[in-house]
């Protein structure tokens, strides 16, 4: 059952019914769940499905292309190359039209015949001359028709980017749509448990996004009346664990060269503030130049790091990752020896875990910084979502994130994760408000600065937190839907 992804969804149902042909793009990393969105929402739709092979020749892809056509509607033999094999689509798509097989979605308007081109990258191999093929098939063929969809979708993401969505080519301006899937959100994940009969509190669901990420195919293996740390024991420390090995296949199955991605990572994973692209070259050892300019794009492209300029915008653009599962696994389970059950809720309470679950958490609400906003009654307010860092004697003052708001207002936001009520003391409240002072006097703004909390179970209310803050925003909230974004045309 497919659970989430609504936004998603309308937009390939709305693609069935316009008056023209569509050509649509779906890219986003691996297991993320591309190609059962796609199947979903086309289901009694497909005219034909084709699924590239991973490193296979020019004549096993066009076998395999051949056999994808019904029984009764194959050609004789395989194409020689791919101009004739997209001929022969053509034609296997004039003669089957208006015969779509019966489905769920068979009551929707202008019945369209739908081609899903899975695993795309796969199929351009060296000197195979698809890319120039397929490009062709559409702007003489699928141009010309009023009644079809044509779905490409591949996990590549530097290769979908550069060669479909940014093409120069063929393809130039001929996508009508484009879909970047990004993980579950905390709404989402919450959906897919339940459809699974997972029971968990929020905050232990919280728990396993913060190691899982919201990478459906990961957070579908947890069992039911399994406990977070026995799934994380099972998946991430057994010998025989699904995602022991899931580190190295992820940049394998997505970058022709993955060493590079691999040693950004490892050497960003180490610092929490993240790192300059000057920085990331003298403590990973790459060589400078393009290289690692197309290596940080091609991570940002694929949903691992993302590149943020701080708020005073007066410092070098920083690069931090974002991925959950891949800042735990070089935290955690990274070179470790299979475990016993037990092993997790033994590291659960320790100054490592302390250390990673505040930092993880920070980063989960940033990711769900509109959830926020919303908590705090100002999605209609315009805002600029950033980081601030200070400089020379400030450097010690760091805000993850802050709300820069068009009402002359700036919250500064303070994420604490912990397993319960959390504490201001009189030595943090100390902290706090020198932080607020440091960033006022250092940015000289003139606004109102709000103080915020944002904590799994809440403030304990004492004379410290009812002096310095305005706000708390509950682990509730996070767990609540996309919010609509407000009109921000003038």
């Amino acid at each position: 059952m497919l659970v989430g992804r609504e936004h998603e969804r309308a937009i390939l149902h709305e693609a069935l019914v316009t008056d023209h042909s569509e050509l649509i793009v779906v890219h986003g990393r691996r297991r993320i769940g591309k190609t059962f969105l796609i199947r979903s929402a086309f289901e009694g739709r497909m005219s034909f499905e084709l699924s590239g092979m991973h490193r296979g020749t020019l004549k096993q892809q066009l076998k395999n292309f051949h056999l994808r056509f019904p029984v009764k509607g194959r050609p004789q033999l395989p194409p020689d190359d791919w101009i004739e094999g997209f001929e022969l689509l053509g034609r296997f798509l004039d003669r089957t039209r208006g015969k779509v097989s019966k489905g769920k979605r068979r009551s929707v308007k202008a019945p369209k015949q739908v081609v899903f081109i899975d695993e795309f990258p796969w199929l351009d191999g060296h000197r195979s001359g698809f890319l120039a093929a397929f490009s062709n098939f559409w702007n003489s063929y699928g141009t010309k028709r009023r009644d079809l969809v044509v779905v490409i979708c591949g996990s590549a993401a530097s290769y979908m980017i550069r060669h479909v969505v940014n093409n120069k080519g063929g393809l130039h301006n001929r996508l009508t749509r484009s879909i970047r899937l990004e993980p579950f959100n905390l709404h989402e994940t919450e959906l897919l448990l339940k459809s699974r009969k997972v029971s968990l509190t929020r905050y232990d669901i919280t728990q396993l996004y913060m190691a899982l990420g919201g990478v459906p195919h990961y957070l579908q293996m947890v069992k039911r009346g399994e406990s977070v740390a026995q799934a994380i024991d099972r998946l991430c420390f057994d010998q025989h664990g699904f995602l022991r090995g899931e580190f190295s296949n992820v940049f394998a199955s997505l970058f022709d060269n993955p060493g590079n991605h691999e040693a950004v990572v490892r050497t960003l994973a180490k610092v929490r503030k993240g790192l300059t692209r000057n920085a990331i070259l003298q403590l990973s050892g790459l060589a400078s130049g393009g290289t690692l300019s197309k290596t940080l794009r091609e991570l940002q492209e694929s949903g691992f790091i993302e590149q943020y300029t701080p708020y005073d915008g007066k410092k070098d653009p920083l690069h931090r990752i974002t991925d959950e599962f891949i800042q735990f696994y070089l935290r955690f389970a990274e070179g470790r020896k299979p475990s016993r059950p037990g092993h997790w809720a033994k590291i659960m309470g320790t100054p490592a875990y302390k250390a990673w679950s505040g930092f993880t958490f920070e980063t989960l609400c940033m990711k769900h910084v509109d959830q926020v906003k919303h908590a705090l009654g100002i999605s209609g307010v315009r805002s600029t979502e950033g980081s601030w860092i200070g400089k020379g004697d400030e450097s010690g003052a760091q805000i993850d994130l802050l709300i820069d708001r068009d009402d002359n207002v700036i919250n500064l936001c303070e994420m604490k994760f912990a397993a319960g009520p959390f504490t201001v003391d009189k030595k943090y409240a100390r902290e706090l408000a020198t932080k607020v002072e440091v960033f006022r006097f250092s940015t000289r703004t003139r606004k109102s600065i709000f103080l915020i909390f944002v904590t799994t179970h809440g403030l304990v209310q004492n004379a410290y937190s009812r002096q310095l803050v305005q706000n708390e925003v509950a682990l509730e909230a996070l767990f609540e839907g996309d919010q609509p974004q407000p009109n921000m045309s003038y």
